[in-house]
């Protein structure tokens, strides 16, 4: 029991010890820092050092701040004259940052007075619709090379409007807005900003470029609703020749491969009227891959080859891209023959002008000789090919190598370690593996880098999204960053609040299991003390009559002799020693001094009957204390019964038995029986093999008694029986007996 109190109370600490490691919070620092004017080296006052999901001070007139934080913690340094800088905590050292723009020796008042006339002289030479296009303007020019600094523009923008200004100037910007977050692949952005767009005015070019953004971020339904929509709508053709092909793209995501197609029938018949080349391959191209999809390869090809034909007359990097599609769609198919033919076309037609492309979107300078190398090589080797595969996978990586391409390079290495490896060249295998070990250290590397960049990349992009909507309610920049960080620090506690009640429930779920657990065991021991108690209460009523059964066998005998007053006093005492043995019956255990009292009792009976067969000693030790130690009662008879009926019995001369009881150490007490009987063995030989039956039964009996109140109470009883002599006469029975 002891046992189970420890590991409920460990299993109990140890969830609070590790949580609780996740909870405290990391070493906390005092950190010393400037802020300093990079050229002027002047002090700024007023930025603001916050650390994400703690405290936040300002700088002093020196530029001067201290702040407690984490370490490993990132500082974020910001300030309304400069790009907002980050800086991480890596121990308490101090920190020096240099800007630059930042306007010197303000104070607080003084930076808001010079910011407010530097906008109002701004704004007398300019209205305020100028300013928001010139804003825009930068906005659009920016936004192919820099999408974030375009970000930066959009926002400016939006600040100088005022909230007289219509909602279409508004819709200009979101409508931007998601522009520039779609090409920084932010696509959750891109279409909240279409859709304050939309709120605000509302435009067909707009309304579809949020029913492609549906379909990105994988709302099919959402965007199929759009695109009907717009179909109804009083649209261009050009429109509605991209609308019937989003919709064929969204039901060839649903497998709705028949519908797809006659969406892009319809989109197709669209761009013959208007000649658009570039549209006519690509939807003959997406028609072919449905085909090939259903089956219907003869189809298919006419398809393709009408999608090689308008392509004849573009620009070489773009025939190479649809070439590669449709190896593309073959590859699906497993139909590496024609992946083959048509990769090796697009290879061909690349390799005439490779400079080209540095010059084209970045969906087509995903195809290049390197990448299309690799794929050949790959076909090869889906082939078995394994010899034709390897030029082209070792000029894959040539190539990728080159161009500083170490996603492309890792690959093209594997495919060509398992080319080497396929076709027995074990030692090529080998470093090809090495090159693509060292290759995957330098991927991880940079994807650490890569992540980073897109952490911060995210939180410059969530604060300045957060920035802008903070512009729909109040345009004052200060006020606007305090409900931004107030935002933040709300955000923050909720979650500390929420990992708490997580933590807590599954704390309270683990004590409710081990409680669970510990009335399981307390049940269990229950059943099985109920269990223990039956099996003594049945041991003790198999004992009792054939203890009864032994003695009226002797009043019997003392009948057949006429020996009237013997036969009486001999009842008399057995009805005392009846009466006490019944009031313990249900008893586990007895003092000693009482069992004594019933041992006397049962050997005066027992001598009575057998006087010219034994004499009888009973010693017990002054020193014992009987009435504190406990025995289980008439645990000493039956032994004594065996020497008795077994062992004296049939000696020919006249027999010694002897109890002693002598204190053994303090809390222990000996018990030794000892008759010089004619022993274990010669008595076993005299029985007939019922009688051996009945002592066996006897002895596994007490036994029995024996495990199952050591089993219920410890280990409080220890019995040994052995030979008293080396001849095999006489019997030993030692019994220690300790104290509770």
């Amino acid at each position: 029991m002891k046992l189970f109190i420890k590991i409920i109370f460990i299993c109990c600490l140890l969830p609070s010890v590790l949580l609780g490691q996740d909870l405290l919070p990391a070493k906390k620092v005092r950190v010393k820092g400037v802020v300093i004017h990079k050229e002027s080296r002047g002090g700024i006052k007023g930025v603001l050092i916050s650390e994400f999901g703690g405290t936040s001070v300002y700088s002093n007139f020196s530029g001067d701040f201290v702040i407690y934080c984490t370490i490993g913690n990132e500082l974020e340094i910001s300030h309304d004259s400069f790009e907002t800088r980050y800086v991480i905590i890596k121990n308490d050292d101090r920190i020096r940052v240099e800007v630059t723009g930042a306007l010197l020796g303000e104070t607080d008042s003084e930076a808001t007075h010079n910011h407010e006339t530097a906008s109002k002289r701004f704004l007398k030479s300019k209205s305020t619709t100028s300013s928001f296009e010139h804003y825009m303007s930068k906005a659009r020019a920016t936004l192919s090379k820099n999408p974030e600094k375009s970000i930066s523009f959009i926002e400016a923008g939006l600040g100088v409007l005022t909230l007289s200004d219509a909602n279409v100037a508004q819709a200009k910007a979101y409508d931007l807005l998601g522009d520039a977050y779609k090409k920084l692949k932010q696509f959750d952005l891109a279409e909240h900003s279409f859709k304050t767009s939309l709120k605000h005015a509302y435009t067909s070019d707009t309304q579809l470029k949020l029913a492609k953004i549906y379909a990105i971020n994988g709302k099919i339904e959402e965007s199929n609703k759009e695109y009907r929509f717009l179909l109804n709508k009083n649209i261009n053709p050009m429109q509605r020749m991209i609308i019937q092909e989003g919709l064929g793209d969204n039901l060839s995501v649903l497998n709705e491969l028949r519908k797809a197609e006659e969406y892009y029938e319809k989109s197709l018949d669209i761009a013959k009227v208007l000649d658009d080349n570039l549209y006519i391959a690509n939807l003959n191209s997406k028609i072919g891959a449905c085909k090939v999809n259903l089956g219907n390869k003869s189809g298919a090809k006419i398809n393709f080859e009408a999608t090689m034909e308008s392509a004849a007359s573009m620009a070489i990097p773009q025939q190479a891209l649809l070439s590669n599609t449709i190896a593309n769609h073959y590859k699906e198919q497993q139909d590496f023959d024609k992946e083959i033919e048509f990769r090796s076309q697009a290879l061909e037609v690349l390799e005439q002008d490779d400079d080209a492309l540095s010059s084209l979107q970045s969906s087509v300078s995903q195809v290049s000789v390197s990448s299309l190398n690799l794929d050949l090589g790959k076909a090869y080797a889906n082939k078995k090919a394994y010899k034709k595969a390897i030029p082209f996978l070792e000029k894959s990586k040539l190539e990728a190598k080159a161009s500083n391409n170490t996603e492309l390079e890792k690959k093209a290495v594997e495919n060509l370690s398992d080319a080497y490896k396929n076709i027995g060249d074990y030692k090529k295998a080998l470093a090809s593996y090495q090159d693509y070990v060292l290759l995957v250290d330098a991927l991880y590397k940079q994807k650490e880098a890569d992540i980073k960049a897109a952490i911060r990349l995210g939180k410059d992009l969530t604060n300045k999204q957060n920035r802008i909507n903070s512009l729909e309610k109040d345009r004052e920049l200060a006020t606007s960053k305090y409900d931004l960080y107030t935002k933040g620090q709300e955000l923050t506690v909720e979650s500390y609040k929420r990992q708490r009640v997580i933590i807590y429930s599954l704390i309270v779920g683990l004590l409710l299991m081990l409680l669970s657990l510990f009335f399981m065991y307390r049940s269990n021991k229950q059943r099985k003390l109920a269990n223990n108690l039956l099996a003594l209460k049945s041991l003790r009523s198999q004992m009792n009559p054939h203890f009864i059964f032994n003695a009226l066998n002797s009043v019997n005998s003392f009948i057949a002799q006429n020996d009237e007053r013997a036969a009486n006093r001999y009842l008399t005492e057995f009805s005392k020693l009846m009466r006490n043995v019944l009031n313990n019956s249900e008893k586990d255990f007895i003092v000693l001094g009482e069992e004594i009292e019933l041992l006397e009792l049962y050997l005066r009976l027992e001598h009575q009957r057998f006087e010219d067969k034994f004499d009888y000693e009973l010693i017990i030790d002054p020193n014992i204390e009987t009435n504190k130690f406990l025995i289980p009662p008439m645990l000493l008879q039956p032994y004594i019964e065996n020497a008795v009926w077994h062992g004296l019995r049939y000696k020919k001369s006249l027999g010694k038995l002897t109890v002693a009881m002598h204190k053994k150490e303090p809390n222990c007490v000996e018990i030794v029986i000892t008759d010089n009987g004619i022993g274990r063995s010669a008595s076993k030989a005299l029985k007939t093999d019922n009688q051996k039956k009945q002592e066996s039964k006897g002895m596994n009996n007490i036994n029995e008694r024996i495990a199952i109140l050591n089993d219920m109470y410890g280990d409080r009883v220890t019995v040994s029986v052995a030979d008293l002599l080396e001849d095999g006469s006489g019997t030993k029975v030692v019994l220690v007996l300790k104290k509770n």
